[in-house]
């Protein structure tokens, strides 16, 4: 393999990388080359001893969806790390995604539900002393404020519970993908020359 043909195709699969870090990782690898050709090594070489350009991408976009996850902490981050990671093996996706949806359908569910508690308590809340609520003024502030504070105390527990799921995934798939990487290698083959008799 040529060195643009290494770098066409590893260009192709960082695309979805911010621009400046998909130039940083091309730029790398061109040094790799120059440093290759500098030592005498044809380009061949060099684009062998990097291995496969396609799966070098998605390694790098799982590190780079890691590192944001790491840095960000938020769901866009979360979904780009898990699906990163997740993109290294195609079994892992085709088994852990639908389960993992399933448990992000449930996540989403708590979250709903924690807004229309949030909301439900602050509607009680500021119409109930109004309405007649049953027991009065006070009992339908109170309850409004019981209401609310239910909506915070079941989107924080969630949002912990997302976060160690995130984490999870991550470690998981990362550890999985350090399991497979031998198995994926290609194998070099070594000859030992026999000595002249």
């Amino acid at each position: 393999m040529t060195r643009a043909d290494f770098l066409r195709r590893l260009k192709a699969g960082l695309v979805g990388l911010p621009t400046s870090t998909a130039s940083d990782i091309l730029n790398d690898y061109e040094a790799h080359f120059d440093d290759g050709l500098a030592a005498g090594r044809t380009e061949a070489q060099v684009a062998e001893a990097l291995g496969d350009p396609d799966r070098l991408a998605r390694e790098l976009k799982a590190e780079a969806g890691i590192q944001r996850w790491r840095q960000e902490k938020n769901p866009s981050a979360a979904a780009g790390a898990v699906f990163a990671v997740l993109g290294l093996g195609a079994l892992d996706i085709l088994i852990l995604l639908p389960i993992f949806m399933g448990v992000v359908g449930a996540l989403f569910g708590f979250y709903i539900a924690a807004i229309g508690l949030f909301f439900g308590g602050g509607a009680i809340m500021v119409a109930g002393p109004f309405a007649g609520f049953p027991g009065g003024p006070l009992a339908a502030i109170l309850m409004g404020l019981a209401f609310m504070a239910g909506g915070v105390f079941i989107a924080a527990l969630t949002t912990v519970f997302t976060i160690w799921l995130v984490n999870g995934t991550v470690w998981f798939a990362r550890l999985h993908y350090r399991l497979l990487k031998p198995a994926l290698e290609p194998q070099s083959t070594t000859y030992v020359q026999e000595p002249a008799q």
